[in-house]
């Protein structure tokens, strides 16, 4: 899939893979931000660049698709389910591929970002739950670029001019002071809010800006969580947040692109 995929993006894209050398040798969880539909094939590129095997958590229904899901069943990428049952087979699959020594790439926004800046949003808990679940390293990867190739939900590429694209490594986010406390939802969000802020911090440092003090969280905006029309307000909310205590089951497992 590599050799397909790497030179084809080589053709497109003008790349800088930046900071590379501080990644962990082996078995830790990559988070990068997510901007549009092509941000898997590039940060795949930047780390196969770097010698590492990328294993995506994707969401399960992918892995249904002919063919498509064939390659990712061999390639040993990780399906993330909606059951509780599911979300507890994905993270031990995912913690197996750690012990192996090979990279979760995990989204922990869940979805393509719904702030209008492009800036990262508020994130889910499965990154988290899984960094201190198995207590690997946990690395911040930001990129740029990307989204003018092809635009965030956007049908066609954008290929002139030939695009810059920028890759660069964070170093790993402490969580040692939440290793080994009891998991509750304030350890999750704790952890996974110095996550989003290693993203974010690094994404400001690809524009060349400041991120936001309070990242975008949809829920407060209306906003769907996930598919195409998330600018649309759940009708059935009157224009207020979706309703809060309904269970998520990206907290449980993984991020679902």
């Amino acid at each position: 899939m590599a050799g397909l995929a790497r030179p084809v993006l080589n053709l497109l894209i003008s790349k800088s893979w930046e900071r590379f050398d501080r990644l962990p040798e082996s078995g830790f969880i990559a988070c990068p931000n997510h901007s549009t539909e092509i941000d898997p094939l590039i940060v795949g590129h930047a780390m196969y660049g770097a010698g590492r095997l990328p294993r995506y958590m994707a969401k399960e229904s992918l892995f249904r698709i002919p063919i498509a899901g064939w390659f990712l069943t061999k390639t040993r990428q990780i399906p993330v389910a909606r059951s509780s049952r599911g979300a507890k087979e994905s993270l031990e699959l995912a913690g197996q591929i750690l012990n192996e020594g090979s990279v979760a790439i995990v989204y922990p926004e869940g979805t393509l970002t719904r702030d209008p800046d492009m800036w990262p949003m508020k994130g889910r808990t499965g990154a988290a739950r899984l960094a201190l679940q198995t207590g690997a390293p946990v690395v911040p990867i930001a990129h740029w670029g990307a989204q003018e190739l092809l635009p965030r939900y956007g049908n066609r590429l954008h290929v002139f001019p030939r695009k810059r694209v920028r890759v660069v490594a964070g170093n790993p986010v402490d969580l040692s002071d939440l290793q080994g406390t009891p998991m509750t939802k304030a350890v999750l969000v704790e952890a996974t809010d110095r996550i989003m802020k290693a993203i974010a911090d690094l994404v400001g440092e690809l524009r060349g800006e400041t991120p936001p003090a309070t990242l975008w969280d949809p829920a407060a905006h209306g906003q769907t969580l996930s598919g195409r029309n998330y600018e649309q307000e759940d009708a059935g909310h009157n224009g207020q947040a979706p309703e809060q205590g309904r269970a998520d089951p990206s907290e449980q497992s993984g991020e679902q692109r």
